[in-house]
């Protein structure tokens, strides 16, 4: 793994002040990015999407520059396929919950990561997504619900935990959203559901859009786990992981939609390619 702090690619040195409130509340936001043969998928959504984050957290955007000297500084080393993850924080600030009036911190890494299996076994837990709390859709580090929830997943032998939201619809998984497939429609909760804006997610229904296979966003109760004939997730590694069991239920993965899907989203891979970074 290639790590970049504030301005310099750093080893195993103390690298990030203590009072970071990045560190202390969590109080930052951060994307990860699908690297292949050290090129980044999709980057311009990503800063976009973080930038909107930033936003929502009432922090002011980044600095591109910035981010692209790090990023560059850490994709030197050649990564087949891997991740790269950048965070941004508010910076030095007080213990508690106000802000100083500190600069941005910003950590830029890059590591080699397995592909995710060819298929999941997903688990629904028992704690809802507040999809009108103040940081619904925001790619916050305040990532201890989603701790929580996959910990439960995997002690159930699931790969992935799903939220319902706090009025029992289907919203997301800790890392990925879902879709489900009734009667030849992919569907996907709205954003209104409390979902992240998934970069994957966007770019299947694009896909769907231009090769005629139907889709919609609605509310669904959680229930549609229990009854739906196919289910994926997407996400920025993952890509369309089919769903081949829901808790203790059986489901065909891939089925013929998610199947094509899967095919249609490459095509469209293929078409973005990737950002590269020159050598230093």
């Amino acid at each position: 793994m290639r790590v970049w702090v504030n301005g310099r690619i750093v080893g195993d040195e103390p690298s990030l002040n203590a009072l970071d409130h990045g560190v202390t509340v969590g109080d930052g936001v951060f994307e990860t990015c699908k690297v292949v043969d050290s090129g980044v998928f999709a980057l311009q959504r990503h800063h976009e999407r973080l930038d909107r984050s930033l936003q929502a957290m009432g922090l002011p955007a980044a600095d591109r520059g910035i981010l692209d000297e790090a990023i560059g500084a850490v994709l030197q080393e050649p990564i087949t396929f891997g991740r790269l993850r950048y965070t941004v924080t508010a910076g030095v600030g007080p213990m508690g919950s106000d802000r100083g009036d500190a600069p941005l911190s910003y950590v830029v890494a890059a590591a080699e990561a397995a592909p995710f299996p060819p298929t999941a076994k997903i688990v629904v837990v028992p704690w809802t997504r507040n999809e009108r709390g103040a940081l619904a859709g925001v790619k916050s580090t305040s990532y201890g619900e989603n701790v929580l929830a996959l910990k439960r997943a995997k002690a159930e032998g699931g790969s992935e935990a799903i939220f319902a939201n706090t009025r029992g619809e289907l919203c997301e998984g800790t890392g990925s959203n879902i879709f489900v497939v009734i009667d030849g429609v992919a569907v996907t909760p709205p954003l209104t559901s409390g979902a992240l804006a998934g970069i994957t997610r966007g770019l299947v229904l694009e896909a769907a859009a231009a090769t005629g296979i139907p889709t919609a966003e609605r509310d669904l109760p959680i229930g549609v786990l229990d009854t739906c004939d196919e289910v994926f997730l997407t996400s920025t590694t993952r890509d369309i992981q089919p769903v081949h069991a829901v808790g203790e239920r059986t489901v065909a993965a891939p089925g013929p939609v998610t199947a094509r899907l899967q095919a249609a989203f490459a095509e469209v891979s293929r078409e973005m390619g990737v950002t590269r970074f020159a050598p230093v």
